[in-house]
């Protein structure tokens, strides 16, 4: 692989589908002759490339910056190791930058980082990102563990293993976190609305990188095609190309793409499905230089398609997700259902330092077909809607039996889950009741479980699973339904 491409990350800084000896990012390439110019002035590594520049620098600088290492090196209290002083520098150059994309590899994380894309990885399945100094879950991958334990975009991780990981480098976090299959991590996380910390077990296992799956859905009288888009890898293009011929073989009146937990990944894969979508001439994305210079990647698609297309966002839809889903709104005047975007508008290019290390440099930004910047607002949906609270409720931690007259976060996912599943708690505020209890009971009976009317491990578990059932049921999907309304009212 070129390691002088653009890069546009999934959104994210690392992910965790790595295996033992991998680590996992969808890279992006924009694989033309005008690109190429782009990163010819940007990847200019001597001194002439900046030329006329205020901020080149001096020699009186270039000498502050010797003389400082030369003093730690030679009189700190400890020994220093001269290369991890080095490495220490231009870390701290990239965290003035205040940029989460922007990050320094040493060799071994670069050459791990790079030999990574395969067609499976072992580890938990979730893209992470490092927001405000936290490793910050972007979107679990769909069916993975990390989806089956519960975690869920914007979770913040504070501990793995019981061990706080406050200062450590997203890098340094990821080692912690990835492993073999079978094998369990224990993440602590904070999440946005919930007062305490959870902890989650999550079990690695092996994650098959299968983007694209397809399938039609019989709906009033109409063939709906629906296509899943799980990430931008470099076939998925070709992937999705062969599904919607397949689709159209088959006869399709309308046509569904789901980016819903879709964390990005190659650019040239998503420009690529642009252009069996997007009509003639519109522009599938444009980037722009710090200049304010743009470049417009603009779709060559011959026929407009004579079916209405929906596109399924929520947010942990990120960076080549969003521009599909934009594209799709601006450009092809179709509708965007769901939740607004994570909102990752930047792009980066992985420059190699010379002696093995490379650094990733937020070089670009990215904007809708309309020129809009996302980047930290997402892209918002023609109609919002929102999933059934079960959707979003916290794992159920019962390592303490959970009984009448407590109050806590545990409950109240309790009680959300038995009302998801058709059950009348009466309340969903924490409190254990004996209307709870009295809940509790009929769904012990119901499933074969000693009738006790508190949760314990077993119950919270058999709880747990059934809510995954339901959360992937296609039925008590609000945001597909929607999405096939649209459709068959055409």
């Amino acid at each position: 692989m070129n390691k002088n491409k653009i890069l546009l990350p999934v959104a994210v800084a690392i992910s965790l589908l790595l295996g033992a000896g991998g680590m996992y990012t969808a890279l992006a390439a924009i694989d033309n002759d005008e690109a190429a110019m782009v990163m010819e002035s940007g990847n200019n590594d001597n001194s002439e490339g900046n030329e006329g520049h205020d901020s080149e620098i001096t020699e009186d600088q270039l000498k502050k910056l010797e003389r400082a290492f030369d003093i730690i090196y030679e009189q700190y209290v400890n020994e220093v190791d001269e290369s991890e002083l080095l490495d220490g520098a231009i870390h701290g150059m990239l965290e003035v930058l205040d940029d989460p994309y922007s990050v320094y590899m040493d060799e071994t994380t670069a050459k791990e980082f790079m030999e990574s894309l395969d067609s499976s990885f072992e580890g938990i399945g979730a893209e992470v990102s490092m927001t405000n100094g936290k490793v910050t879950i972007v979107a679990p991958f769909r069916d993975s563990p990390a989806e089956e334990a519960g975690l869920r975009p914007n979770d913040q991780i504070i501990e793995i293993d019981e061990e706080n990981i406050e200062g450590l480098s997203l890098y340094e976090a990821v080692s912690k976190i990835r492993g073999e299959k079978g094998t369990t991590v224990t993440l602590t996380i904070e999440r946005p609305g919930v007062t305490d910390p959870i902890s989650i077990d999550v079990v690695r296992d092996e994650i098959p990188i299968e983007t694209v799956y397809g399938e039609i859905i019989e709906e009033e009288d109409q063939s709906i095609g629906l296509i899943e888009l799980r990430s931008f890898s470099e076939n998925t293009a070709e992937r999705f190309e062969e599904e919607l011929i397949k689709l159209e073989d088959e006869g399709i009146d309308g046509l569904i793409i789901d980016v819903r937990g879709n964390p990005g990944g190659f650019l040239q894969s998503v420009e690529d499905i642009g252009s069996l979508l997007i009509p003639e001439g519109e522009a599938i994305v444009q980037i722009e230089d710090r200049e304010g210079e743009r470049m417009r990647h603009l779709s060559n698609l011959e026929e407009e398609k004579e079916y209405p297309v929906v596109t399924l966002v929520d947010e942990g839809s990120a960076s080549a997700s969003e521009i599909l889903a934009a594209a799709l709104k601006e450009a092809g005047g179709y509708d965007v259902v769901g939740k607004s975007t994570f909102g990752k508008g930047t792009v980066q290019q992985t420059l190699p330092m010379g002696d093995g290390s490379e650094m990733k440099l937020t070089l670009f930004r990215w904007l809708t077909s309309d020129g809009n910047d996302i980047n930290e607002e997402g892209v918002e949906p023609t109609v919002e809607v929102e999933q059934p609270e079960f959707f979003y409720v916290s794992p159920i931690d019962a390592e303490e039996t959970l009984v009448i007259d407590m109050t806590n976060d545990h409950i109240a996912s309790a009680q959300i889950m038995l009302k998801g599943l058709g059950y009348k708690p009466g309340r969903t505020d924490g409190y254990f009741d004996e209307t709870t209890e009295d809940t509790v009971s009929d769904f012990q009976e119901d499933e074969g479980l000693d009738v006790t009317g508190e949760i314990n491990e077993e119950t919270a578990d058999r709880l747990q699973e059934l809510i995954i059932e339901a959360v992937q049921n296609k039925k008590n999907d609000r945001q597909l339904k929607k999405a096939l309304e649209l459709l068959t009212k055409e």
